[in-house]
């Protein structure tokens, strides 16, 4: 008995994992049994997951540029899908953002002979760019409601969004959640939450497995955004057959670092037994960053902060509804993006330029938002003051790109990366795409960007608000001194970029959360701490609403974007507010000195 006293914590936690892992060992035995749900129409699922990824049977496959439109037809979505494929990143990393004119994702065969034969060369030219009426992307539009419209069950079965289902759970889950969490760090404040425990390491391991193993039992069972997942299915079986043809076999104009993802998967997947839990290797990657970026961010708090506010940082983001919405609900891969992107920032932090550009060129290899961030890594080298980081940073960029893009450069130009790219930028011109930000709050959710307002167009004001957002990071930056400062320039450009420029879509701001608990390791400021909670909050509640159908193409200002986009302005006020504070503080140097001991 003394021993579980004086050992509780590890006890308590050991419990958690143990039952937690029975969860997920029984949830992984129902799919392979076929007790899973459908999670699909016309993909050829076994136990609700998965899809045939058997040798001559691609034509079960929509999306690929090898004329099997014939057979997908016959799946009834597969019109709408194979139209939706040519749309990109946006179609592909935001399915939330695509249902074809006439409801393409009723799963009725009419209308849908139209997108297919759309999509049968690809959909799109090889600049990326949509052939239909001049919208970039995706040839088709989609109508008032994301998933139909409704309260979680808008989409039908076989269409572009989610099934519906889980929705009040997930609910009821994220209120809990905001209560416990809120009762653990003002325990914690107070001195009343004690953990008296010398083998810490352990307990954030058990921690975060048993996390990963809830995620893991929950995600064959959610089946997704279906259009996402579907892209995904693709990519990974035309990945299998072949890198250096898988451009032209695709519509995929995701970057190439995740397709090494999506090509492992199609390999481990041929396998019989693995066949059924396709949907959970899908997710697998992401799940597993969430688990990596919390450990991350306690082993970046432990050296600052007392292990009882490290220990809720680390359970803060692992259960983080925002974070459980991403990869175990939708299926995306916004986790494994985060993950590259703390990695980066933490580098800098710590002066490892040469790391740094590692982790930023990686990022930018696999989403092109990775671009946003590359100003921190410019204003951390302009404070070396020397030629030579400079030189490595770009020669280890150089060198990054050159390898992740060799596998694919068989017989295509020495531009097509750079093509690749500027087709997915300019992929969608609206003012926003279901971003609860400052042009969706004006009622202009897929409002041309051109359109002018007041004196400038969408996209230049747009352009004006990034270059603001960039200047006022880099001038705190330098004038602080501190490479920590690193993390503040981060979140104040995923965050201001998101509120204010033009084009974005619902979960673009999906890093902050993260880098703003990075922030509050290192400055220890109340104030970004809240940052963390109410970018939680906005993620979540902009995830949410297109995942379940709340939002809709025609201007309307709902309570929920409302709401969110308010708090979102609010907060890039006060991150702009703690910025300005922080680099007039004196002790910053201090700070940077003590971060230069850590190896990375």
């Amino acid at each position: 008995m003394n021993l579980i006293k004086n050992h509780k914590w590890i006890a308590a936690l050991t419990l958690a994992l143990l039952m937690s892992l029975g969860i997920c060992i029984y949830s992984l035995a129902k799919v392979s049994g076929g007790g899973a749900p459908d999670t699909g129409a016309g993909m050829g699922q076994r136990g609700g997951e998965g899809a045939s990824f058997r040798s001559g049977e691609r034509s079960v496959f929509p999306g690929n540029r090898n004329g099997s439109q014939a057979a997908g037809q016959q799946n009834g979505w597969a019109g709408g899908l194979q139209s939706a494929a040519s749309a990109g990143d946006s179609g592909a990393t935001d399915g939330s953002e695509q249902e074809q004119d006439g409801g393409a994702g009723s799963g009725q065969q009419s209308g849908a002979a139209g997108g297919s034969q759309n999509a049968a060369s690809g959909g799109k030219d090889s600049s990326g760019q949509g052939q239909d009426g001049g919208s970039s992307g995706s040839g088709f539009t989609r109508p008032s409601g994301i998933n139909g419209g409704g309260f979680g069950g808008g989409a039908t079965r076989g269409g572009f969004g989610s099934d519906g289902q889980y929705g009040t759970a997930l609910a009821v889950y994220a209120a809990l959640f905001a209560g416990l969490l809120g009762a653990a760090f003002y325990y914690a404040k107070a001195g009343r939450l004690r953990v008296n425990e010398s083998r810490r390491g352990l307990l954030i391991g058990l921690l975060l497995a048993a996390g990963l193993c809830l995620k893991l039992a929950a995600a064959p069972w959610i089946s997704g955004y279906r259009g996402d997942i579907r892209f995904f299915t693709t990519w990974a079986q035309t990945a299998a057959n072949g890198l250096g043809s898988f451009y032209e076999n695709s519509s995929s104009d995701y970057p190439p670092l995740y397709i090494y993802i999506l090509y492992a998967t199609g390999k481990i997947v041929t396998l019989p037994q693995i066949e059924p839990f396709f949907l959970t290797l899908i997710k697998l990657p992401s799940i597993i960053a969430d688990a990596v970026t919390a450990g991350l961010l306690y082993k970046a708090a432990s050296r600052y902060l007392r292990f009882e506010t490290t220990f809720l940082i680390a359970g803060f983001y692992m259960f983080n509804p925002a974070v459980l919405i991403n990869a175990t609900f939708w299926g995306q891969v916004d986790s494994f993006f985060t993950m590259i992107v703390v990695l980066s920032v933490l580098a800098m932090t710590r002066r490892k330029l040469g790391w740094a550009a590692l982790f930023l060129t990686l990022a930018i290899l696999m989403k092109p938002q990775g671009i946003i961030y590359s100003p921190v890594l410019l204003f951390a080298l302009i404070r070396t003051g020397k030629p030579g980081p400079w030189l490595k940073a770009a020669a280890i960029a150089a060198v990054t790109t050159v390898i992740a893009a060799l596998p694919f450069s068989s017989g295509k130009s020495p531009l097509w990366l750079y093509q690749l790219y500027s087709g997915t930028v300019n992929e969608y011109p609206y003012a926003s795409v279901n971003a609860f930000n400052l042009f969706g709050l004006m009622g202009a959710n897929y409002e041309d960007s051109s359109s002018t307002f007041l004196l400038f167009s969408y996209h230049v004001w747009g352009l004006i608000f990034i270059v603001a957002a960039t200047l006022l990071s880099g001038w705190c930056y330098l004038r602080s001194r501190s490479a920590a400062f690193a993390s503040l320039s981060a979140l104040l450009l995923i965050s201001g970029v998101f509120t204010f420029s033009s084009s974005m879509h619902e979960r673009y701001l999906f890093p902050a959360a993260a880098l703003a608990l990075l922030a509050y390791a290192f400055f220890k400021d109340k104030r970004l701490l809240w940052m963390a909670f109410g970018f939680s909050a906005t993620i979540l509640l902009n995830t949410y609403a297109v995942y379940y159908g709340y939002t809709s193409r025609d201007g309307h200002v709902g309570f929920l974007l409302f709401f969110s986009a308010l708090i979102n302005i609010a907060l890039c006020i006060l991150l702009v507010k703690v910025m300005l504070d922080w680099s007039r503080q004196p002790n910053a140097i201090s700070l940077e000195a003590a971060l230069l001991p850590e190896r990375l």
